[in-house]
């Protein structure tokens, strides 16, 4: 007798490959140096495909790993992983939406968590935005990206540029009044 899983079982969360971003560069600059969709809120069932993937992406070994409490269920003490055990911290005052990995040899790297359930759209927008880059984006940004009006005024008061020139757009111009409306007797 064949038994289908719901999307949001752990063993389908366990056998599926993670999607995730990293910024090539990992340069320590931006907010975030990637981003992690998980399936699910299973911490067990989701960090040991996160761990593995990082491993064999950076050619390194995960040895720690952070994460927000109440954002997640079943978080264990520790992820086996080939050849070591990762020991799982786990905080009240960190950000919900990062997970925070130490790496053997180097600095350790913060990924957006998007939450499960995310819709596609949103959510590979998102991957895409935190691996390209996210000098100064608050992590619920990158989660909610607002798209301010060209010319309008940014959040800190400074002018939005034009484009990668540099110039700051030049207000919009104010529109003709409308032609006094033709009426037919």
């Amino acid at each position: 007798m064949t038994t289908l899983l719901p999307p949001s079982s752990p063993v389908l969360a366990a056998q599926a490959t993670p999607r995730l971003s990293l910024n090539a560069v990992l340069d320590q600059r931006g907010t975030v140096d990637g981003a992690w969709w998980p399936r699910t809120r299973d911490a067990a069932a989701e960090l040991p495909a996160l761990i593995s993937a990082i491993d064999l992406r950076l050619d390194r070994a995960v040895l720690r790993v952070g994460l927000y409490l109440d954002a997640w269920d079943h978080i264990p003490h520790r992820i086996p992983a080939p050849g070591r055990q990762v020991r799982v911290g786990w905080f009240l005052s960190a950000d919900p939406h990062l997970i925070t990995l130490s790496i053997a040899g180097t600095a350790p790297i913060a990924l957006l968590v998007i939450p499960p359930g995310t819709a596609d759209g949103p959510a590979m927008a998102a991957l895409a935005l935190a691996a390209a880059g996210t000098i100064g984006v608050r992590p619920a940004d990158m989660l909610h990206p607002v798209v301010p009006e060209e010319g309008s005024r940014g959040r800190d008061g400074s002018a939005s540029w034009e484009n990668e020139g540099g110039r700051i757009a030049a207000p919009a111009p104010a529109s003709a009044p409308a032609p006094p409306a033709t009426t037919w007797s």
